[in-house]
């Protein structure tokens, strides 16, 4: 590939319309990595976002397999050279990273790396991440990567490019995510508004219809039963108004976007707000009934709840995949785990309760495997339409 300025502007171009067509903020992490490395030509990617305790909240890699990833091990921390670029906003092109006095080397399973090319994301002053490559590829016919065939001035202006271009195409992405969130928020706290409104009307209703049952009940019994025949009605249709404020509960994306959806959105925004890493995969999923898509989504986030706040995991792995017509939920963790015989105290503090009522009430089926410092494995098996 030519990296000369003529030839790399289109690329560039290619690389932000990518970019623009995603809204979610992991899609828009995986395309500029992948966009950058092909720009360059490098053999490796990766962009790093810091959290606030001198980790990463999220690290996305192109170049590496799902099993080198694995085998290499937690993610890095904020020191050295990323440190540089996430701390004081600095560009960094080393002919080779390993000779890099501030190179602390790495882990035996992670590739080997020499020349490297990096740059922050930056939004003003806000620094958003950190972009770099390593290994560009040779041009057929060079001898060998130290003679000549590393990153260059050009590289670093075409990466600086498409950095300016990822900061917005990242800060639009955050700005969605933020006001779906917002939105939903809302729309919660006005169902939450109505719901109370019409129900303590109700229930106001069916109290004072229900003392004048009582002080009749003697002296008149027949109107004691009129009286009785109303609070049964007045009940009838506080009942109808919960149904009704639950069924217009029912998640806003679900309806919008579908299930894989919308757990791959929750996923995310948990996945950026702990610690553990949280990770989402479908495969082949159908859509459900709307019953059992959001049965399957409720059961999913208790279980990540309990994962998240509970278990102490660094992994939570979440699986949807299809099963005949219906579809199958895994809620994997490599938590502390728990004695499935102590089912009372478990099925308080878990929630399994809950969600074994959510399983059985779409015509499923929930199971929980656990064992103490062996984490915890929930599976829901709920039937298609």
């Amino acid at each position: 590939m030519t990296n000369g300025p003529g030839a790399g502007i289109p690329a560039v171009s290619t690389a932000i319309l990518a970019m623009s067509r995603h809204l979610e903020v992991r899609d828009v992490l995986k395309t500029i990595v992948a966009s950058a490395r092909e720009l360059l030509d490098a053999e490796y990617a990766a962009l790093g976002v810091p959290d606030d305790h001198g980790g990463f909240a999220q690290f996305v890699v192109d170049g590496v397999s799902a099993e080198q990833w694995k085998a290499i091990g937690p993610l890095p921390r904020q020191h050295g050279i990323l440190a540089a670029m996430l701390h004081n906003a600095t560009p960094e092109r080393l002919a080779d990273v390993r000779e890099d006095p501030r190179f602390g080397g790495w882990p035996a399973a992670h590739p080997d790396m020499s020349d490297f090319l990096g740059l922050p994301v930056a939004d003003g002053d806000e620094i958003l991440g950190a972009l770099f490559l390593a290994n560009k590829r040779c041009p057929e016919g060079a001898p060998s990567r130290r003679e000549g065939c590393g990153f260059t001035e050009d590289d670093e202006r075409l990466l600086g490019i498409l950095a300016q271009h990822a900061a917005i195409a990242l800060t639009n992405a955050r700005l969605y995510e933020r006001s779906r969130e917002l939105t939903i928020a809302g729309e919660r706290a006005r169902l939450a508004h109505e719901l109370h409104d019409a129900v303590a009307q109700k229930l106001f209703s069916l109290r004072l219809t229900a003392q004048a049952a009582t002080a009749l009940v003697d002296r008149d019994p027949v109107r004691a039963k009129d009286e009785l025949h109303q609070v049964a009605a007045l009940a009838a249709e506080a009942a109808e108004e919960l149904r009704a404020a639950v069924v217009e509960l029912r998640p806003a994306a679900l309806d919008e976007d579908g299930l894989v959806a919308t757990l791959r959105s929750q996923i995310q925004v948990l996945d950026r707000a702990h610690a553990a890493r949280v990770s989402f995969a479908a495969h082949g999923v159908r859509a459900l009934p709307s019953a059992q898509e959001e049965a399957v989504l409720r059961v999913a986030q208790e279980a990540l709840h309990n994962a998240l706040r509970h278990s102490g995991a660094e992994s939570v792995e979440v699986t949807l995949s299809r099963d005949g017509q219906g579809a199958l939920l895994r809620i994997a963790d490599d938590g502390c785990g728990f004695d499935p015989g102590a089912v009372r105290r478990a099925g308080r503090h878990l929630g399994l309760v809950s969600m074994h009522d959510r399983a059985g009430g779409v015509g499923g089926k929930l199971t929980v495997e656990s064992e103490p410092g062996k984490g915890t494995a929930v599976e829901m098996e709920v039937p298609g339409g």
